[in-house]
């Protein structure tokens, strides 16, 4: 029998750049051996252009992904909780873990200011990966 994988979910207000970004990092990573959700207080319209151009001269594509609603539910279905900016909006529940990352929002920034932000979740979240996984 073997143990629940872990989950985690990046939160960040419009889940359209940091959160984005966050996300898929931990999914690069961390294949399929961690869940990853990511979320807003107040989704976007559409991710941020300039977080998938950052995200792609890494390799990574997250193009494809949506703004998603925050909802108590996915909070509930995750082991580990990162916040980036949301504030009073992301709900508690015991027995998590929580991490608040600060992070610069790259919401109209240009690619020069987007890349720093981009790879300071990139070693935040190969911190995780190394906290969450056994290796």
């Amino acid at each position: 029998m073997s143990e629940k994988k872990p989950s985690v979910l990046f939160v960040c207000v419009h889940n359209a750049g940091r959160s984005q970004m966050a996300a898929g990092f931990l999914r690069h990573l961390a294949g399929d051996a961690i869940e990853v959700r990511s979320a807003g207080s107040l989704p976007a319209g559409q991710i941020n252009a300039v977080a998938v151009e950052a995200m792609r001269e890494v390799g990574i594509d997250i193009a494809g992904e949506q703004p998603k609603v925050l909802r108590d539910e996915a909070v509930e279905a995750s082991d580990v909780v990162i916040t980036m900016g949301c504030g009073d909006a992301c709900p508690f529940y015991p027995g998590k873990r929580y991490e608040d990352w600060k992070l610069d929002d790259p919401a109209g920034q240009g690619i020069e200011a987007v890349r720093p932000i981009r790879d300071e979740i990139q070693g935040r979240v190969e911190e995780l990966v190394a906290s969450l996984l056994p290796s």
